[in-house]
């Protein structure tokens, strides 16, 4: 509100001005360059109406978008027995003529899918969209994704300083504006360069659309970062882009602080508070400067109250634990969900009426303290709605507690093998997939430091009401240091998800949560465990032995869950999934796909994927240079007898 009242009518006379002399169409490049073409399901019925359909409103699009400064288009036949609704969308930089040339380009394009009922083209400078049903207000759906580019950048780190400010600018400002598009740059501190980058919406979302497809497009894109020096981010409702080139002209910058100062800053309120903004921004720094000296004294006088590696931590809220122990009824069995690694987790009802999920991890476990800082400190540093969110901690009483999102629906385990198994239908299975693989990615490629899980599996994959999946349980989560491929150390995770360089030898690198999702995955289209025995007939033949064995008789579709209804899923989307699963459980770590080229495999259906295979592998040696530690050995021999099963019959 202060800062409204600062800015209220300096951002009134610059947005005015501005929208007078700014928003002139240049001739630019047509931007052609195709970034993804998918094709939905063929159409057999009403095929030549289909067609005419599909053309009549091809054509309508394309008139709409020759008239001067319209960039956006939608036509339909909709009172037909083969209805079809068109979507088109130039960025607000082209001029009429490159916006012309990149529909002809899509629409061309997009013709090459031949008879289906649906397809998309996204280009840098448009997009066209077609299905037989109404499409329009569609925000975000499974299959975004982000796009590295080929070129990197020097001086990364600030690089990518200036590429996260600007694009969070852009995710705030953009659905605040008429257009639904923003255009903007920034500097790169120290030096002369700077970086450029767009984000756009389609008109038909609404505010809170627009919003919620940015943030996606916004930790889809910054994958990329540091040393990637340009991207893209593809939804259905929205694109993003930046790069250290400049892609448009001077004139289509958007002037966007009144944007990003409040949503509406023309309002009486704000051009009355810029005449009185100097008073009381002086009040207000007197009052920081003491409220800031109260608590510095504060801090220095408190004696015994550090907490170590705590006091790094961005300060979680610190809950009383005669208060956690209220809202969980004494940690009563009645309110227990489960348990991880390290301790239960149960169900509580704080004071302001929220549900929360409380892990107690019990003190005389080995390591608990340890597990403890370890958790803290991972998850309260990161953000992706792909991954449990931490409320606060409780170290005051006997057990140590973690407080977390509640998430509704449970664990995964729950919907493959538990009482509600049989209920997850396809679509959300592989929005399953999706947002376990986001998770991971952002973890591996997006975090300023690369994280390692080390224990993705079902009872780690928690589904909030909209069976969304949040990747949880970072007890035992590593940090591999940023001039490392890898780390040698002792075991921890759970078997039969667990890659084998990392059981048998101890190598632990992000390709070991890869194997753990390629596992996962075959889970979640089976609907069997791991370590399920598949044919009694081979009773040393478990899921992923099974799975190969499928795959390589021509047969994969054989290991899809008998509970799925088989006209809800394209075989050919259900074959992708399994060849991924395959190549991201490949006995050698070099060959499995990183996190981020997994996303791409799993959203490009028009992509010619390598088909898996699978090694031939010797007993592996068990030789390590903690090999004198018995208690390693020991758990490394069990682990070497899972692997080595799992290897058989190559």
């Amino acid at each position: 509100m202060i800062r409204r009242w600062l800015f209220g009518w300096q951002a009134v006379v610059i947005t005015v001005l501005f929208m007078i002399f700014s928003r002139t169409p240049v001739t630019s490049q047509p931007d052609t360059n195709l970034l993804l073409r998918s094709c939905s399901l063929l159409n057999t019925t009403n095929t030549r109406s289909f067609f005419a359909n599909l053309n009549q409103t091809f054509s309508q699009v394309r008139r709409q978008l020759s008239n001067n400064t319209t960039y956006f288009a939608t036509a339909e036949q909709a009172r037909s027995t083969a209805p079809v609704y068109v979507m088109a969308q130039c960025r607000l930089y082209m001029s009429t003529s490159d916006c012309l040339a990149c529909f002809d380009y899509a629409t061309s394009t997009i013709r090459a899918c031949a008879a289906a009922d649906g397809a998309r083209a996204v280009l840098d400078g448009c997009f066209l969209r077609y299905e037989t049903t109404d499409f329009y207000n569609e925000a975000t759906q499974p299959g975004n994704v982000g796009l590295c580019g080929n070129r990197t950048t020097i001086k990364p780190a600030r690089f990518q300083v200036a590429v996260e400010r600007l694009l969070s600018n852009l995710t705030t400002a953009t659905p605040r504006t008429k257009d639904l598009f923003v255009a903007s740059s920034d500097n790169i501190a120290g030096s002369n360069r700077s970086v450029y980058a767009i984000a756009q919406c389609v008109p038909t979302l609404a505010h809170n659309g627009c919003k919620a497809c940015l943030r996606v497009a916004h930790s889809n894109i910054i994958n990329c970062l540091p040393n990637i020096a340009d991207a893209r981010a593809l939804d259905t409702g929205c694109f993003m882009r930046y790069s250290n080139r400049r892609f448009f002209a001077d004139n289509e910058t958007t002037f966007i602080t009144p944007f990003l100062l409040a949503k509406g800053s023309s309002n009486k309120g704000a051009i009355i508070g810029g005449s009185v903004g100097g008073v009381v921004l002086l009040i207000l720094i007197v009052v920081f400067i003491l409220v800031s000296c109260h608590l510095s004294k504060k801090r220095t006088t408190s004696k015994g109250n550090s907490h170590g590696q705590f006091d790094q931590l961005k300060d979680p809220i610190k809950y009383r634990y005669n208060d956690l122990k209220k809202a969980t009824n004494n940690f009563s069995d009645d309110y227990k969900l489960g348990g991880g690694g390290f301790g239960d987790v149960y169900r509580g009802m704080i004071k302001n009426g929220n549900l929360v999920a409380v892990k107690k991890l019990v003190m005389e476990s080995s390591g608990v303290k340890e597990a403890f800082e370890s958790e803290v400190r991972v998850i309260s540093n990161v953000h992706h709605r792909n991954l449990v969110r931490l409320l606060g901690i409780c170290s005051d009483g006997p057990e140590l507690l973690l407080v977390l999102d509640y998430m509704e629906n449970g664990s995964l385990v729950t919907f493959l093998y538990g009482e509600r198994k049989g209920t997850l239908n396809w679509k959300q299975r592989s929005a399953i997939i999706f947002g376990i693989a986001k998770g991971l990615a952002y973890l591996h490629e997006q975090y300023h430091v690369t994280i390692i899980h080390r224990d993705i599996k079902p009872s780690n994959i928690l589904l909030d009401d909209d069976f969304q999946p949040k990747i949880a349980d970072f007890g035992l989560a590593r940090l591999l240091p940023e001039d490392k491929t890898h780390i040698n150390t002792r075991f921890a995770g759970t078997f039969g998800y667990t890659a084998p360089e990392y059981a048998i030898h101890g190598q632990l690198s992000e390709k070991a949560d890869t194997y753990s999702f390629g596992m996962v995955v075959l889970e979640i289209v089976s609907g069997k465990r791991c370590g399920d025995v598949i044919d009694a007939s081979h009773p040393d033949e478990y899921l992923l032995q099974h799975a190969w064995n499928l795959y390589e008789n021509h047969m994969p579709l054989k290991l899809v869950d008998e509970t799925l209804d088989p006209s809800e899923y394209m075989q050919h989307d259900v074959k992708k999934f399994i060849e991924i699963a395959l190549m991201c459980t490949h006995s050698t770590a070099s060959e499995r796909p990183t996190m981020s080229e997994v996303l791409l495999l799993l959203n490009d259906g028009s992509r010619e994927q390598k088909p898996p295979t699978r090694l031939h592998t010797n007993v592996p040696n068990l030789a390590h240079e903690d090999d004198d530690d018995p208690l390693y050995v020991a758990s490394n021999i069990t682990n070497a007898v899972v692997s080595i099963t799992e290897l058989r019959g190559r």
